[in-house]
């Protein structure tokens, strides 16, 4: 240790920081590469790190994190392969760096090039102009038809500038929280990527409104253990009938967003006592693509032995999936304590797509 000062030790653990996330990248996308795959990954991360090297982010920690989470996202929580990595581990190299689009299409090739310059041409600030909007979202989807990996790896890098707002000015996160309401969560929605919509309908939710949003979390801290105990009675029975026919599922009960509860709660007056309308109780599946269907009937009817369906409220996105890809079968049935509950039925494959979209094809 003598004679190394305290900032060459701070450096030091930054390098092996850098290296565990890097690491931690490759372990998320050993399903989407082979041996070639890795060494174009390791070879844009080696360029991406010299390019940033002098950069921070607003949090003071080095810039090179932000490129690396960019690309765990695409490959971890969209579903997408080497190419979209090696793109995000890229994105902000010719924007902000001395890298130049020849020299990306000369290391990595032409359709690198053509996603790279894509997500340079995306304007990154949105001005409140109206018409200005309207012209940079005409932009957007120019440059999205290129190649759809531009909009995936945008959505992306915003997920992660979004899960890191608090390093922000408040005005600052304000004005990102209105640009991805505006255009980014609903980007997200029409390419089926639900539980990165969801999250950023929850984060522009906790920014815009704190207090409304603290109120709810800690209401549904207080009654989770309540929940969690109707839950168990409500599912056991429809456990044991799935069990006893060999069916290999999982249940899961998903609470619903603090956003859409608030709308539940304050704006169509619910009472926040029914707590029970505000979660659903989803059954997944795994069985062979010609199986899917009947399957989910079958589910569907354990479901409504037990519970009395509302036949308004049955939504049958297997038969004629949404416009996103979206599939699933959902009923509302009432529980022995007079309260409604959402059920989700659908299968693995399903359930991917639910929450990963197109990518996820």
């Amino acid at each position: 240790m003598t004679g190394e000062t305290f900032d060459e030790i701070d450096l030091e653990k930054e390098r092996l920081e850098i290296l565990k996330a890097y690491r931690g990248l490759l372990w998320a996308s050993r399903h989407v590469r082979d041996k070639e795959d890795t060494k174009l990954i390791r070879k844009a991360f080696d360029l991406a790190v010299e390019a940033h090297k002098e950069m921070r982010r607003k949090s003071g920690e080095p810039y090179i994190f932000h490129p690396i989470a960019v690309a765990r996202i695409c490959c971890e929580e969209m579903g997408l392969g080497t190419t979209a990595i090696v793109c995000a581990l890229l994105h902000d190299t010719v924007e902000d760096t001395y890298i130049t689009l020849n020299d990306i299409e000369e290391m990595f090739g032409f359709k690198v090039r053509v996603i790279i310059n894509g997500l340079t041409k995306i304007p990154e600030v949105f001005d409140e102009n109206i018409s200005l909007q309207a012209e940079n979202f005409r932009k957007l989807i120019l440059t999205i038809s290129d190649d759809l990996r531009v909009a995936f790896i945008k959505i992306a890098d915003r997920l992660h500038n979004m899960r890191t707002l608090s390093s922000m000015r408040p005005d600052k996160r304000l004005k990102i929280c209105s640009e991805t309401e505006f255009l980014y969560a609903p980007l997200a929605h029409r390419f089926g990527f639900n539980a990165i919509k969801n999250e950023f309908e929850d984060i522009i939710f906790k920014y815009k409104e704190p207090e409304r949003y603290a109120e709810i979390e800690s209401k549904l801290e207080k009654t989770k253990e309540i929940r969690n105990r109707f839950i168990r009675h409500f599912t056991n029975p429809i456990k044991k009938v799935l069990e006893k026919e060999g069916f290999n599922f999982s249940i899961k009960a998903r609470t619903k967003s603090i956003p859409s509860i608030y709308k539940k709660v304050f704006q169509k007056n619910v009472s926040f006592d029914e707590i029970f309308d505000i979660f659903a109780i989803r059954i997944i599946y795994d069985t062979e693509l010609e199986n899917e269907k009947p399957m989910a009937w079958r589910i569907y009817s354990i479901v409504t032995d037990f519970y009395q369906p509302n036949p308004d409220r049955l939504r049958d996105w297997i038969s004629i999936p949404k416009a996103n890809g979206y599939e699933s079968l959902h009923t509302t049935v009432m529980s022995p304590t007079g309260k409604w509950v959402e059920v989700q039925i659908r299968s693995v494959r399903m359930d991917e797509i639910a929450d990963k979209g197109y990518a996820a094809h």
